[in-house]
């Protein structure tokens, strides 16, 4: 049998020039060259860090990633302006391996009303500074700004113009996220096939996502020839973003055979990469996003559970683990059956006999008829309450907190040890209350337990609103999620902080002892 041979997409990031255009996610050059360690280690191929002559700090940056990150090829960005390009070389001088990327309008509705050219001189722009350009770098990737909505002998006379000057990559891109799929992917087919010397270029698309269908076009312009896919991390830029870099690799990952491509992102850090660009820029990813959504593996139909727990493929197409997101694929809520609640009490090491289900059951049915989902705290409690067994190992209890106008907040806790009765208090400060209370327990859990994360969400509104809290902890290189809900986001926080505790520590057959850290 003889297995096709998959193409091989280069994914090119450009998370840190064009998705940090979005309205408010600025990010500062120190930022900059963290976040573009974490995309050298996602595999990209190519990084487009900044826009050089747009500032000094973007020109530092993109200065400092071209020199100390390996593995990856740099992209200088710039109009197709001697200064622009001036800039974009002296900023990637130092990289490894580089390309400079320069762009200019080519569609009618640009050169009337923004440009304010006309198309011969546009042609001619572009040539020359293609021309320029190539003087300084081999590879020169040239972008024909809104070609999606450029008529195609235009559009194929400025590529014909660019590639007899030396540009070897030319990015077709819907600028305004206008195209259709059928389309776009005729796009590229057309001036492939009509431009001369557009065989021996590649060809790469850059889809933004007004209409949403950024990663269905991007799909298409595969089809169309294109090789190359310009992608941001959870989708984010201008308006309504770019192709999400984790949902194109995924949709190729996992419809790979019928698409006939693959690319070379290493999958398990996909999902700690977009909690990173979303904490950096303030963008929170919403809770149906594909691939990295809270609710993107999570489950609350109870048929939807009974077939997870029998088989997951029944339900997932995906495995939320090879992406590093955590298994935590059932959401208790009053949808859910016997079943889910039942293997949840397992994965807190407590078996149930069939009247002690029935038992829980019946209270957790109450209380997920009072409000959107069970946390795992009240679960916990429900346990306790319903079968006589501890299902808590730790518990916090007195928690004052202060807040004002000073620099610093300062929180004191009562952490207890339920098996062994021993408490202690513990104060600590932060910048923020809610900094404060997690510090503050983190002091009191005697075991190791690394903090990872905190998400907080509004359930309602108006004065019987609740805050339903998430908190991630690490122990022993498995990362573990508590939840909570309360009026108060502070104690929703510090709830669901000792719930990922006790999920952890749970997790293993044996009870652990309360630790030298417990003090009566």
């Amino acid at each position: 049998m003889i297995i096709p041979v998959k193409k091989r997409i280069q994914i090119f990031d450009t998370t840190l020039r064009d998705g940090e255009q979005a309205p408010g996610a600025s990010l500062t050059p120190e930022q900059k060259i963290i976040l573009a360690g974490k995309l050298a280690d996602l595999r990209v191929d190519v990084m487009e860090p900044g826009f050089p002559v747009s500032s000094p700090g973007d020109f530092a940056a993109v200065e400092t990633i071209s020199r100390n990150i390996q593995g990856v090829e740099i992209c200088g960005f710039a109009r197709a302006v001697k200064g622009d390009i001036d800039a974009a070389v002296r900023a990637t001088r130092d990289a490894a391996r580089r390309r400079i990327h320069l762009f200019i309008s080519s569609s009618d509705i640009h050169l009337r009303h923004q440009l304010r050219m006309s198309r011969p001189e546009v042609v001619a722009v572009a040539r020359e500074m293609t021309a320029y350009a190539r003087q300084f770098c081999d590879v020169v990737e040239f972008t024909a700004m809104d070609a999606a909505r450029t008529g195609i002998d235009d559009l194929i006379e400025m590529v014909e113009a660019v590639i007899e000057e030396g540009a070897s990559i030319i990015n077709l891109p819907d600028t305004v996220g206008y195209a259709l799929p059928q389309e776009y992917g005729e796009m590229f087919r057309r001036v492939r096939l009509g431009a001369r010397g557009g065989d021996k270029v590649i060809y790469s698309a850059h889809c933004h996502n007004d209409l949403g269908l950024a990663v269905a076009n991007s799909l298409a312009a595969i089809e169309g020839g294109a090789t190359q896919i310009e992608v941001t991390v959870n989708g984010v830029g201008e308006r309504t973003g770019n192709c999400a870099l984790e949902e194109l690799v995924m949709a190729l990952e996992t419809r790979g055979d019928s698409i006939g491509a693959e690319t070379g992102i290493v999958l398990d850090k996909l999902y700690d990469t977009s909690r990173m660009i979303s904490g950096a820029m303030h963008f929170p990813i919403a809770f149906n996003k594909p691939v990295v959504g809270r609710n993107a593996f999570q489950h609350e139909s109870g048929i939807h559970q009974d077939g997870l727990l029998k088989d997951r493929s029944t339900y997932e197409i995906m495995d939320p683990e090879r992406l590093g997101i955590p298994r935590s694929m059932i959401i208790l809520g009053k949808h859910s059956g016997r079943h889910a609640l039942k293997d949840r009490a397992a994965k807190y090491g407590i078996a149930l006999d069939s009247a002690e289900l029935d038992a829980l059951y019946e209270s957790f049915k109450e209380t997920a008829d009072r409000q959107k989902a069970v946390s795992d705290d009240e679960l916990l409690r429900m346990v306790s309450s319903t079968t006589g067994q501890q299902a808590q190992i730790y518990a916090l209890g007195e928690v004052q907190v202060l807040a004002g106008s000073a620099p610093r907040r300062v929180a004191a806790v009562t952490v207890r040890h339920l098996q062994s009765g021993a408490e202690t208090t513990q104060t600590s400060t932060g910048d923020g209350p809610l900094e404060a209370i997690i510090a503050a327990i983190g002091q009191g859990i005697a075991e190791d337990i690394r903090f990872d994360g905190l998400e907080l969400h509004s359930l309602g509104s108006g004065g019987n609103a609740q805050a339903e809290a998430a908190v991630m902890v690490e122990w022993k290189d498995t990362k573990f999620r508590g939840t909570a809900i309360h009026h108060d986001i502070v104690m929703a926080a510090g709830i669901a902080y000792i719930a990922a505790c006790n999920a952890a520590l749970l997790s293993e057959s044996e009870m652990p002892s309360p630790g030298s850290a417990v003090n009566s």
